[in-house]
């Protein structure tokens, strides 16, 4: 073999043929995705999802109410876990752009790092931990079981969460996220009209899926995340069901 068809490997070096011969192998992120697999194209997809679902409480207010989580409900009309993720304050635009700019500014970057179905499976899960949270952590009392939560802000405190991880993961420092997680969540609590039970159960969400993702083997990584997401969605149909049984039929629809 000539200089000139040599080519340098991590020992030796490789014919020309051999290189052509060999499947090229496309990199991968820390959670398996392929690098620089295009546009956010889920982000995207979400965010003009979300505008027309507040243009349609416009043009028919029930619809809030329809979609909306409800505890006293949850029950009868199960899928208010995930929808309740969909609507926002329709008298309060502030409250649709400010989820939208959150989702915008994190989901980028964390979709291109997960991948889309990963991604998509994070905000799904991260949304129903949200309303999960809603369900454990408010009073059992007339006034606040039968009130409504609505908003993205459950999957957007999923994303913060797991975003830590990935980038924990990642050998980056995680202190700026971290600082502006508690100070997120700290106006959670302070301001009123916002549903703090909400986000943490969407903090919650998301770090455990961002836990299955990162730390799944790379032998069969998609297998063993594929795995562990069927596993936090059984926990979270645990803990509803359980939250049903200790509330009692008194208090549900």
């Amino acid at each position: 073999m000539c200089p000139d068809c040599q080519r340098p490997a991590a020992v030796g070096v490789h014919c020309v043929d051999c290189v052509r011969a060999r499947p090229a192998v496309a990199p991968r992120t820390v959670a398996g995705a392929r690098q620089g697999d295009g546009r956010p194209v889920v982000t995207q997809a979400l965010l003009g999802l979300l505008v027309v679902v507040w243009l349609g409480q416009l043009v028919y207010p029930p619809l809030t109410g329809t979609l909306g989580f409800v505890p006293i409900i949850s029950t009868a009309e199960p899928w208010r876990f995930v929808t309740a993720g969909l609507v926002h304050a329709p008298t309060l635009p502030l409250h649709l752009m400010l989820n939208g700019f959150a989702l915008w500014s994190i989901g980028r970057e964390v979709e291109g790092v997960l991948g889309r179905w990963r991604y998509g499976t994070l905000l799904a899960l991260s949304t129903l931990a949200s309303s999960v949270g809603v369900l454990w952590l408010t009073p059992v009392v007339p006034g606040a079981w039968d009130g409504t939560t609505v908003g993205a802000s459950g999957a957007v405190f999923g994303l913060l969460g797991a975003g830590v991880l990935l980038e924990h993961r990642r050998g980056r420092q995680v202190g700026r996220q971290v600082v502006v997680l508690v100070v997120l969540a700290i106006a959670g609590f302070l301001l009123p009209g916002i549903s703090w039970q909400g986000h943490v159960g969407g903090l919650v969400g998301g770090l455990m899926v961002g836990a299955v993702l990162v730390l799944a083997p790379r032998a069969h990584r998609t297998r063993w995340q594929v795995l562990g997401l069927v596993a936090v969605l059984a926990v979270l149909v645990a803990l509803v069901l359980l939250r049903w049984a200790v509330v009692g039929p008194g208090f549900l629809l």
